[in-house]
Formats: C-alpha cells, structure tokens, sequence
C-alpha cells in the first residue's frame, strides 16, 4: 500500500479553498486496486467511498462507450467543497486498476463488493477515520448495499439512482421498452430468464452479444441472484435515496421500492434529473442522452446538498 501521486486540484468555481488529490493503491487478486482520494484539510472530516456503475465506468463516471458526464468527479468536488473527503475507485481489471486482474470478464458481483469493503478497511485502519460512508451509482449502489452488509466500517448509505428490483427484471424492463424486433427481444427475454436461474447459455445471437455474451454471464448470474430491497432491509445505519424523475435507466419506483424496503431512510426525488445527475429538459430524449457526454453540464441542484445535509448532520 503506498501513495504515489500528489496533485493539487483548484476547485475555483465550488470554492476557493486548496484540495490535495492523491492516487491510493491497495492490494487487488492480481495487482494493484487503485483509487484517487480528494482531502479536505479538516483531520475529522467525514470520508465518502463513490462506488461506479455498470460496464467500464472509471472512477470519474466516464466510459468509452459514449459516457463523459464526469459524475463522480463532479460529487466528489462538490463534497470537498461541502467539507466532506471522497475516495473514487476503478474496478478491478479496469483503468488505473487494470492489473488486478487479467482478464475483467471474470468478476463477480461479490468480487466487487469484497474490493469495496477492503477500500473500507485501508481508510479506516490506515486513515483517521472512525467509518467511512458510501456511495454507490446505479450498479454501484447494489454493490455497495452488498459491501455495507454487517460492515462495521459502515458510516451510512447513500444510493443514487439505484435499482430497487433484482438486475435481471430492470434489464427486461429496459429492453421492454426499446423498439426491438420481437424475435431479438424473445430470445433475450429467454436468455435473462436461464440466467436468472443460474444456468448459462452458450448460443447467443449476435445482435445481442454485447450484452449477453457468455464471457460475461458468471457476473451477470451473480448480479442477478441479489436482491436490493432485501439487501436494504437489513442495513441499521442511516440511508439517502437519490432518485431524478428524468432517469432512462432506473425509475422512481426503484427508489420508492428501496424507501419502502427500508423504513426511516430518507427518499429525495429530484425533478428532470436524469441516470447521470445532470438537469435535463423533461421529455427532451436527445437532450437527456446528450448529457451523458457533457462534463461541462454541472450536477443537479439537490444532488450534493442532502448527502452533505445527512452526512455533516450524523454525530461522528
């Protein structure tokens, strides 16, 4: 384990004050886990661990298949501003974490979440802090409730734009709601189906490999095998629902299925916020797919301001 970068980041726009960003490693299957922590000069500032989202999402909240909104990099200053220290992390096998694993292919949902609890564990007994909170972004946030299961590291959760409902029944919602042909979408229906059994399925139609393909289906098999109403059931430490009305992927249901699973958790529903917390015109699609590209586009109003509300407002 070791620091080894340090760049000063001016955040001149949130606030005049000077944060420390520095790349964190800790040991992964492989090679290195790696993460890059923003400081806040307080010595008892709270800490947030951002846990990323589906796919090949980096700790930024950036993807190459199109996604550059800058989310977490975003929250994260938002939050130093605020007072609140974040660490942002790669995924094992993936970017900056690339070593961890040869192949990124074969990860669980577990394996995923045992990543996090050790994050948890480095900055709790190598750092002052007493726990660390979480927070986790759409696949991220099933991962982190994962993570936060009988964790005494655990601070409190926070989930944004998270499923309430198993990932096999939100990925047939999804492509429910796409114009597909219907032989592509009985077949996919089909495979879910096997998959949400726990049986993979070899023959898969082309169009649907970048979704299906078997290198892929062990994850999606332990995706699919969890819960996150269940999972949210059983956490005794403080949880926010982060939920926008504007949200292509994740609906106000899930977030209200979640505050519903988990009585005393605080639901916020943000008008015309889209999956990745940018402000979108309501009903304007190409305007809320554009935002997935535009790091520019600040976050939404009501994005940083409950979490920094519940998180400096919990005694420490």
């Amino acid at each position: 384990m070791k620091w080894t970068r340090v760049l000063l980041l001016q955040l001149a726009l949130l606030s005049p004050m000077v944060f420390a960003e520095q790349t964190l490693e800790v040991p992964g299957p492989q090679g290195p886990l790696v993460g890059s922590l923003l400081a806040v000069s307080d010595p008892q500032a709270p800490m947030v661990l951002i846990v990323p989202g589906s796919g090949p999402t980096d700790h930024d909240g950036n993807n190459p298949l199109g996604i550059r909104a800058g989310a977490y990099r975003l929250l994260a200053q938002g939050l130093a501003a605020q007072g609140i220290g974040s660490l942002r992390i790669d995924k094992r096998g993936l970017f900056a974490s690339r070593a961890a694993i040869a192949n990124p292919n074969q990860v669980t949902m577990q394996d995923y979440a045992s990543d996090v609890r050790l994050w948890m564990s480095f900055l709790t007994q190598r750092d002052r802090y007493r726990c660390v909170w979480l927070a986790g972004h759409s696949e991220g946030g099933l991962v982190a409730l994962m993570a936060a299961q009988n964790n005494p590291d655990l601070c409190g959760l926070i989930l944004l734009a998270t499923p309430g409902r198993p990932m096999g029944q939100v990925l047939r919602s999804q492509l429910q709601r796409n114009p597909v042909d219907r032989g592509q979408l009985d077949a996919a229906l089909a495979i879910i189906d096997s998959l949400q059994r726990g049986v993979p399925v070899k023959d898969v139609p082309a169009s649907l490999q970048p979704l299906l393909r078997p290198e892929v289906q062990g994850f999606l098999i332990s995706g699919f095998a969890q819960d996150p109403a269940l999972l949210v059931s059983r956490i005794n430490k403080p949880v926010l629902i982060i939920q926008g009305d504007n949200d292509l992927q994740v609906s106000v249901q899930d977030a209200k299925a979640l505050n519903a699973a988990r009585p005393g958790s605080l639901l916020r529903i943000l008008p015309g916020v889209n999956h990745v917390l940018k402000a979108v015109p309501p009903g304007d699609h190409d305007a809320n797919v554009a935002a997935y590209g535009n790091p520019d586009l600040p976050l939404a109003n009501g994005v940083v301001e409950p979490i920094a509300q519940l998180i400096n407002g919990t005694p420490r």
